[in-house]
């Protein structure tokens, strides 16, 4: 996807299932299914590798994980490389991190910022979401990319504020940097739209007319392409993902509800398809039913006509192949047979965007 050759010396997971899959996909890559802090200095002086990718544990950095930061327990494998890292016999050139939003304030970045201005790093970091590449899905994740060479990179970002958000499009990499400050007033899905409601429309689904308002514009930023690009055909097999009545009844007013046309959808979580409210959105398929119409003073009917009227709107989950889709993974990308839809969920919810990482790994490399 970056268009860069590359042999990977070791991928290193203790997740089995992870590392179930990753052997499925790369048969002859070689894998240690082993802890970040069980690998010796002098293992990883063997290695001699030149780029290093990594994903440290997230729960740390989160609000449902308490936000333990370097003092959870979580964070040892992370410590344990910014640790290594100086004592290497030959430092890699360069470097990829990944996190979730919010490790761009927390200690154990200024302690990975310490770490790399002390090898001699050139960084930066970046807040990302596939939207940015046109991708019809939310996920703001952290990235920094660091490289040895004295060389900088080919942009800065404005003033001493390193940490920025490069919005790019999907007709063009467009270099356009929003300082931190403005983080909390920049839309990561529309360029400046300010286009109101459409005639007639109303509140429902328990949402505030700017959340509504939000997702009409989200659905006519034309630079996203839309949902229909990534979904698999309808088949026989379909049929399994879709709602259960008695979620339909209970969980109707908390879903993220998306058309095939929609250029929007929310941040899939490992929780898709067992967990409904946050952790992914759900598509209606039947395209010609209006949204407005089912919901529409449904909170007054009884239970049997409530059901009949959100039955009309056929929803369903994303199957793991359009989630995979939404994340850039190619079509040969596969699960072994033995690992269940959930299970696919579980992955898919702890990964990250394909071509989101690939577009970074060219960047550091120009």
């Amino acid at each position: 996807e970056s268009c860069t050759y590359a042999e990977v010396v070791a991928a290193v997971d203790v997740n089995t299932l992870a590392n179930d899959v990753y052997k499925h996909n790369f048969p002859t890559t070689p894998l240690w299914a082993k802890t970040i802090e069980g690998i010796t200095l002098k293992e990883f002086d063997r290695l001699s590798f030149d780029m290093i990718l990594m994903s440290p544990p997230c729960q740390p950095f989160t609000r449902i994980g308490l936000q333990g930061d370097v003092s959870d327990p979580r964070t040892k494998s992370f410590l344990y490389i910014l640790d290594i890292l100086p004592r290497l016999q030959k430092l890699p050139k360069y470097l990829l991190l990944e996190n979730v939003k919010g490790f761009e304030s927390s200690s154990a970045r200024n302690k990975l910022l310490q770490t790399l201005a002390t090898c001699g790093f050139k960084y930066q970091e970046f807040l990302l979401s596939p939207t940015c590449l046109g991708i019809p899905n939310s996920r703001l994740r952290y990235f920094l990319i660091a490289k040895l060479h004295q060389e900088p990179f080919y942009f800065q970002a404005p003033g001493q504020v390193s940490l920025f958000v490069l919005v790019v499009y999907v007709d063009e990499w467009r270099r356009r940097m929003i300082p931190t400050e403005k983080l909390n007033t920049v839309s990561f899905f529309q360029p400046g739209f300010e286009k109101s409601l459409p005639k007639g429309a109303f509140l429902f689904k328990l949402e505030t007319v700017e959340e509504i308002e939000r997702k009409h514009n989200q659905d006519n930023d034309t630079s996203i392409q839309m949902l229909k690009d990534f979904l698999e055909e309808e088949n026989k097999e379909i049929s399994q993902y879709f709602l259960p009545p008695k979620f339909l009844l209970r969980y109707a007013f908390l879903l993220d509800i998306v058309k095939p046309t929609c250029r929007r959808s929310t941040c899939f979580t490992k929780g898709y398809g067992h967990y409904v409210e946050g952790t992914g959105s759900v598509l209606q398929t039947a395209v010609d039913v209006q949204l407005e119409s089912v919901f529409k003073h449904i909170d007054k009917l009884p239970e049997e006509e409530k059901l009949v009227k959100l039955s009309t709107l056929k929803l369903r989950y994303f199957t793991p192949r359009e989630i995979a889709n939404l994340h850039g993974f190619p079509s040969e990308f596969g699960f072994p047979e033995k690992v269940t839809v959930k299970q696919c969920y579980r992955l898919l919810g702890n990964s990250l965007n394909v071509r989101v990482v690939a577009k970074l790994i060219s960047i550091l490399l120009e």
